[in-house]
Parts: C-alpha cells; sequence; structure tokens
C-alpha cells in the first residue's frame, strides 16, 4: 500500500497492543482501595478505563456508592489528599503486576512491521505513568513493538481526554496535520484523545477494556456470546466517537487503508 496522505499510526498500550482484555491495572485498583478500608468491584474500576491513572481514582472517588464507602472507611469527604493517598498505593502494585500482562496481543507485531513496511510512523500514547511503562517497553521491543514514540500519562500538564499527549507525540514524530494521523485504542477516553487532536480515530472492541477477557477466556466463549460482546463494545466506542471499529489491531491495514481512500477524495475527521 502506498500511503500519500497519511504519515502515522498512534497506539494505546494496554488492551490495544498488550495484556488483552487490559487486566494488569483491576487488581491493583481493587488492592488499593481496599487497602484504606473501601470495597470496590473489578466493574467499577474498569468504567473510567483510559484515563491517566490519579485521574481514573478521583473519578472512581467522585462515583456515589465509592464516595459514601470512603466516608464511612475514612471519616471525611473523598479529596485530592485522598486521591493521593489511594494514587501512592496503586503505582507500586501496578508497575508490581504490569510485567506479567506484556505479552502483545496476535498480530500487532505484524501490523506494525506491515505499517511501517508502507512508510508510516508508530507512535504511542497511554494512560501509565512512565514508571509503570517501564516494565513494558523492553517486553513489547523483544516481542515486535517499539513505537518511534512513547508519551506517558504525567509527561504533560493534562492526559486524556485531552489532545496533549497527541500533540507530542505529532512533534516527536515530525509529521502534521493530525487529520494525517489515525489513533487506536480500546477505551472512550482514548478515542477522545483522537477525536480532540483531530486524527482518525479506531476503536479496538473484543482485545480491549470493554470486554475485558483474556485471550483464552474469549476464545472459549460460544460465537454468539462473543457476537454479543462484540455489539456491546461497538457500540460504546462508537459512542464514543470512533470512526471505524474492529475486532483487534490485526484487523487494522485495512481501515487505515480506507482511510487513506476518504483522505484522497477530500474527506476530514
Amino acid at each position: 500500500m502506498t500511503y500519500t496522505h497519511l504519515k502515522a499510526v498512534i497506539f494505546d498500550w494496554a488492551g490495544t497492543v498488550v495484556d488483552h482484555g487490559s487486566r494488569a491495572p483491576m487488581g491493583a485498583f481493587v488492592d488499593a482501595f481496599a487497602s484504606l478500608g473501601v470495597e470496590i468491584s473489578i466493574a467499577q474500576a474498569r468504567q473510567p478505563m483510559g484515563l491517566p491513572k490519579r485521574d481514573h481514582i478521583a473519578a472512581l472517588l467522585a462515583l456515589p456508592e465509592v464516595a459514601a464507602a470512603w466516608r464511612k472507611a475514612q471519616g471525611n469527604d473523598p479529596d485530592e489528599a485522598a486521591i493521593d493517598r489511594i494514587y501512592d498505593v496503586f503505582v507500586p502494585r501496578n508497575v508490581a503486576v504490569v510485567a506479567s500482562h506484556a505479552d502483545l496481543i496476535p498480530g500487532v507485531a505484524e501490523t506494525v512491521e506491515a505499517l511501517r513496511a508502507d512508510g508510516l510512523k508508530i507512535g504511542s500514547t497511554t494512560g501509565y505513568v512512565r514508571e509503570i511503562m517501564e516494565q513494558l517497553t523492553g517486553p513489547a521491543a523483544a516481542q515486535g513493538f517499539a513505537p518511534d514514540s512513547l508519551v506517558c500519562a504525567g509527561d504533560l500538564p493534562q492526559g486524556r481526554p485531552a489532545p496533549f499527549n497527541i500533540y507530542k507525540t505529532l512533534l516527536d514524530l515530525q509529521v502534521w496535520p493530525a487529520w494525517s494521523c489515525v489513533k487506536v485504542d480500546d477505551t472512550e477516553p482514548g478515542i477522545a484523545e483522537g477525536i480532540n487532536a483531530g486524527c482518525w480515530t479506531v476503536g479496538v472492541a473484543l482485545t480491549g477494556n470493554a470486554v475485558g477477557l483474556s485471550r483464552e477466556e474469549l476464545e472459549a466463549l460460544p460465537q454468539r456470546e462473543v457476537a454479543r460482546l462484540r455489539t456491546v463494545a461497538t457500540q460504546r466506542l462508537t459512542a464514543a466517537g470512533a470512526h471505524l471499529v474492529i475486532d483487534s489491531v490485526a484487523d487494522l491495514l485495512p481501515v487505515v487503508a480506507t482511510f487513506e481512500g476518504r483522505l484522497a477524495r477530500g474527506e476530514r475527521p
């Protein structure tokens, strides 16, 4: 494929290129809250997924049932100090488990290799801070995913859904305008990041947070249930603004070619 208009593809990490089901943060969130006397469910922990992790904790504390549990356990309203207390527990717990969720999702290495062979640059943004990403980049590179740029939560004053991490990626890759780039993500805040920057956006349905299952768990399901989960995830990501939704990054190449065709016809995101 020859790309005349597109210049780069920008990937999310957990649930998109590594960690099928975006599972690494879940136990860390639950354990961090529990250590301070607050019980949250995995379903609750997944609701704000895609946000920078401190913002994720703030969003959880804003849930009425979680705020009430905090007041009962701690005797005061959840505030900035509460967010910091949980965050200080969460980060080392996430660091401790993230390397065990570093396997590339099937098809990622081959897709990235094909995109590069066609002249596209590869960027990445994440809701993880660099301390956590230090545990992921080495194993991912060894398996075939080493992006030309990595922008983490905390690198800039605002993370997702603000577009600043994308803007930094454009600078790193030395590409512009934003509509010449494709953002690929499995979460609503990650899709919003791409939309707000002016990129084409692709939602990833089955390997990410919206389904939340490991590869083995997903493959064990009846096809009817997989179809149901795909429909629910696709509806969520489409509602978030994704231009197109795919099952996994393994399905990305035809979609990128579609965007190239749209640009050739004068369309913009």
